[in-house]
């Protein structure tokens, strides 16, 4: 479950007879009470998705301008001091015009650039997804403090229709955009999401621009879906060892057995902590047969680890480098969302990913009966 910036933009860059600007200028009107010496900060993520500090202004006069020179397209967050919230925009050469309420920083107006108009038609419509997502929700909610269980019920199937209707929304999007930043960053979220299967991300991604896949996110997704073919079905699952919860070294080679289940996992994974009485149920039920399992966890404290491991009785073997997302193991599995788990027959050949509740204990049952 790591969270990540879920944020969506578009580029639909149109060649012109002009040479390309040779470099930006953002150009800000902000409506409503701010001081004059305001500060604002501009910002980006990192490789690790953090946010980095890229530049400081000031509002003057309700203004406020940013120039300089951006070598590819990249998504840009605008934040003003002692104000809620962010603007997210794609910073590109060429003149950007941003306009926004003090208290209303979601709902900012963007123009000027190819990618950023494309970026705000996008969000035109995924404002209105929002605002019916909301209004669900509170009629949930509702429903719920007036013990209204027909309505909760079927609100709740709505919402999951609702649910695929934006999947279907991101991906359509993505196809049609071959040439959209945005489309770049819908393919990211999918894939970590495993909201298609991994076949239909690499076709989204294939289908990119030269452009795109040469842009910062593009490459990172390129990287990130490279690594994913060491892990798929059919391959030998990636050898590897760390510390048990004693400190000693344990490597996947010590602990296979004719099925093994390797799990990714943390104490602070709620889905993870939900799954594990069905992992339980399905080793206690096979292992006698020949099914191991090792848990990976990404957690990074020992001791919430430990105790999540008694607490939910997990009598099957455990290593953790206690570094989460950074953990070796997990870069080496491509692992950036838990839970996730990969199913390996004695000579390490993976034969099945990520299985859940009855869907697990049916292929082992499938593989060892």
């Amino acid at each position: 479950m790591k969270k990540i910036l879920a944020i969506t933009l578009g580029v639909l860059f149109l060649a012109s007879c002009n040479s390309k600007p040779e470099g930006f200028t953002l150009s800000a009107k902000v409506a409503g009470d701010l001081d004059n010496g305001t500060n604002v900060y501009l910002k980006t993520t990192d490789s690790l998705n953090q946010l980095i500090d890229i530049d400081t202004t000031t509002i003057e006069n309700g203004v406020f301008s940013f120039e300089g020179i951006q070598e590819k397209p990249q998504l840009h967050y605008i934040f003003v001091e002692s104000n809620g919230g962010n603007i997210p925009f794609i910073l590109e050469n060429g003149a950007i015009n941003l306009k926004f309420q003090k208290d209303s920083m979601n709902y900012a107006q963007l123009k000027g650039t190819p990618q950023n108009e494309l970026f705000m038609t996008f969000l035109t419509e995924s404002r209105k997804l929002s605002e019916r997502a909301r209004s669900m929700q509170t009629d949930m909610r509702n429903a719920a403090q007036q013990q209204d269980t027909a309505t909760v019920t079927a609100l709740r199937e709505e919402y999951l229709e609702f649910q695929d209707e934006v999947k279907t929304f991101n991906v359509d999007f993505a196809k049609e955009n071959p040439n959209a930043l945005i489309s770049v960053l819908i393919i990211g979220n999918l894939m970590m999401s495993k909201g298609l299967p991994s076949d239909e991300v690499k076709a989204l991604y294939e289908a990119l621009t030269p452009e795109m896949k040469q842009s910062a996110p593009g490459e990172q997704l390129g990287e990130q879906l490279d690594k994913q073919k060491t892990t798929e079905i059919g391959g030998v699952a990636p050898e590897f060892s760390a510390p048990t919860p004693n400190g000693d070294l344990l490597a996947l080679s010590d602990v296979k057995g004719k099925l093994t289940l390797i799990d990714f996992w943390a104490a602070w994974c709620r889905p993870c902590r939900a799954e594990n009485p069905n992992i339980v149920s399905v080793y206690n039920k096979y292992h006698d047969k020949g099914l191991n399992v090792i848990g990976v966890s990404l957690d990074a404290r020992a001791e919430d680890w430990t105790k999540a491991i008694e607490a939910d009785g997990l009598a099957w073997n455990h290593i953790s480098n206690l570094k989460r997302f950074q953990d070796p193991v997990a870069q080496l599995y491509n692992i950036n969302a838990i839970p996730a788990a990969f199913l390996i027959d004695e000579n390490g050949v993976i034969v099945a990913k990520d299985l859940r509740g009855p869907a697990l204990e049916q292929k082992v049952a499938e593989l060892l009966n």
